[in-house]
Formats: C-alpha cells, structure tokens, sequence
C-alpha cells in the first residue's frame, strides 16, 4: 500500500549549530571542535538576525517544521533553543501540529537535558546512538558507551512522544550476523522511527585517510549488499519499513521535516554552513551560507546574513534535484510534477529500460518509484532517469 502523499510538501526552518566535543572519523559534516568555550549569546544572536532575513524572502509561509541540526544541536542550552524558536514564531504562522526535533548525542549530562528541551518546545529528539557496541563506539570516535546510549532513549522515551535514534551498519570487522543481533535488539528499543545508515567513506575525513592507507577495511560490495538485505528484512518484520533509503518508521511516523526535503518543499537555512531552497518570484533558489563558524559570525553581525550562495536554478537542476531526493522515497514521484518542475518529461524508453531491468516501478497511481532491487544502486538509477 503507498503511504498518503501530501499534495504541498510544505516549508520548514533548519538551524544549524556547528560545535561538537569532538570529531567523529567518518564525519564530512560541517562541525568544529572548538578548545575555549562558544559565545553562545553572541551565536544565538545572530541566528536570530538570519531568520529576519529569511523570513523577508518568504513572507505568508507556515512553518511545518524546525529542525536543529549539527554538529551537536544538544550543547546548547535550552533556554537558547526557547529563544531560537521564538524569533521563528515571530517572523512566520506556525502549523498547530509543528514538529520541532533537534539532535542530541547520549550523553547522560545531555539527556538530563531534554525536560528542558521539552519545555522550550521541541517535541522530537533523534538520537546518535551509532551503536550499541562499546569497541564499535570507540572505533567511530564516539564519547558515549553503549550504557549511555540506552539511558538517552530511555529518558527521551519519557519525555517526547515521538523520537528517534540512528545506527550505522557495515562498520569495518562488522559480521552480518552480529549486525542481525544487534539489529533486532535495536528495533526493541524503537517507539515509531530508526534511521539506518550504511557506512561509506566520505572525502576529507579520517576515515578516508586511513582506508586509502590500508589501515581500515570495510565490506565490498557483495558483504554491502548482504548488510543490505538483512537491514530491509528484519525492519520490515517489526513493522518499520523503509519509506527512505536510510529511513524506517511506522505509517505516520516519518520525518516530518525530511520529508519537506524529499518532497521537494521549501526550507530556509540558518547557522554555518547551513543550505536552503526557497521559492521567490523568480523562482527557486538554492542558499548557503559561509561554513566557518567565527566567519559566519562577523559577517552577521555586520550584514544581517551571511550566504555565500543565492542561486537562481534552471530548470535542468531543479529536475535533477527533484529526482534526486524525490526518487529516496519509498513512494516515488509524480511524472506529471517532475515535468511542471522539470520543463520537459522523463524519458520513456529509459523508465521502459529501467522497468525491464527491474529497477524501477510504475504504480497503478501512475507515480513512478525506484524497486526494492533499484534501491541498492539509486544513485545510478537517479543518473539513468536524470540524463
């Protein structure tokens, strides 16, 4: 059964804050470890002048979702968070059933925190668990231990309605069998969301240095694939399938700020490094702004905003865009919406020639969704559609 689609994807507010305790090996994130501690008045501050700006370009708006993403969105204080999500609630509506999450590490001192967070306004926290394995842990740069990681989800399974908590899978000297184990551990622990990601490696990270020096094996692409299948089967069993490729939540459960995203809806970015598309009389833009925090920071305070990035996109990227993140979702595209977005259709003979090959399907709904099979290789399948 395809899960209900919302006929406008929405607008959402992403706000990001950099600043970790330490960096993880694997991370490509814009996220900075910093010795002396953040102003975090001055940082608030300027976030607050940002979403001014923002919201001058997308007046009338309502504000489905708040999403506060890092770097370590938990270091800061919950009272800055309060502050944060008032200024949003000043400049824009907000829908009645707003979902505000904000990313946590499990730390216990953190997840003291999340009654406070609760009282600020957050209604969601996701968890970066990572796993359950305290030599795992320690390999991926983590400062928590498993203990902590369960306690979080405790705490937060107290406090929020709703949560969630990711785990990354295929870690290097990792079996498929002791990530089953942990797996269906894991899913006990899960109330309606799990994010499940595969490791990769991404440029410019330790990771990266170390496995071009041979000193970190992870599983090739048939081990990969096997990790795979067994992630797809045992979610599936506890009721939380996949609705996005590293996503898995029961019916009515999902992100509602990810989705804005996938869908192809509109969201303003604010904080370092942080990345929007909004729609203005001219048409979509794409926005980011400078990634250095204390760069960010001056430049704000001086101007009012700090984007590097305002881009008016043709139509050739926003359907390259469209199909990009619209075609992660379980319940795939509308033709009709990549042309209107697009300018022009999909091919027929490549979505025949996908068909044929099993890696994409036509819904009797006439929506077009990547197969179970296609899923494994999206991104050659996004890149056979988008040419």
């Amino acid at each position: 059964m395809v899960r209900q689609i919302a006929a406008d994807p929405g607008f959402g507010v992403y706000v990001h804050w950099p600043f970790c305790l330490s960096k993880c090996p694997y991370c490509d994130f814009n996220s900075h470890v910093r010795s002396q501690s953040v102003d975090e008045r001055r940082f608030v501050a300027a976030i607050g002048a940002e979403l001014a700006h923002r919201a001058g370009l997308t007046k009338g708006r309502t504000v489905r979702s708040v999403f506060f993403g890092g770097g370590t969105p938990s270091l800061m204080q919950a009272q800055s968070v309060g502050a944060i999500l008032e200024t949003i609630a000043k400049h824009w509506k907000i829908a009645p059933d707003v979902e505000v999450t904000l990313e946590a590490n499990p730390s216990s001192v953190e997840a003291a925190r999340f009654r406070d967070y609760r009282a600020a306004g957050v209604n969601r926290v996701s968890i970066g668990v990572q796993s359950f394995n305290d030599a795992d842990l320690k390999a991926l740069g983590r400062l928590h231990n498993a203990a902590e990681a369960s306690n979080a989800i405790d705490v937060a399974a107290q406090v929020f309605e709703r949560f969630s908590f990711d785990l990354i899978y295929a870690r290097p000297n990792q079996s498929v069998k002791a990530w089953a184990a942990e797996l269906k551990s894991a899913l006990g622990r899960v109330r309606d969301h799990i994010s499940l990601y595969q490791l990769t490696i991404e440029p410019d990270t330790m990771f990266e240095r170390l496995y071009n020096a041979g000193k970190l094996k992870i599983p090739n692409m048939d081990l990969g694939r096997a990790f795979w299948d067994v992630t797809q089967e045992l979610t599936a069993l506890a009721s939380l399938p996949a609705y996005e490729v590293s996503n898995h939540a029961r019916r009515g459960a999902e992100s509602r700020h990810n989705l804005i995203y996938w869908r192809y809806g509109e969201y303003a970015g604010v904080g370092p490094g942080a990345h929007g598309r909004i729609v203005t009389p001219k048409g979509r833009r794409a926005q980011s702004t400078e990634r250095h925090p204390e760069m960010w920071l001056t430049v704000v305070e001086a101007d009012g905003q700090a984007l590097v990035e305002d881009e008016l996109l043709s139509s050739e990227e926003q359907g390259d865009e469209f199909l990009l993140m619209g075609l992660r979702l379980a319940e795939g595209i509308e033709p009709a919406r990549f042309e209107a977005v697009a300018g022009r259709r999909l091919d027929p003979g490549r979505i025949a020639s996908l068909v044929a090959d099993g890696m994409v399907e036509m819904m009797p709904s006439g929506r077009l969704r990547v197969s179970a099979e296609g899923f494994p290789v999206l991104d050659a399948v996004v890149a056979d559609l988008a040419a």
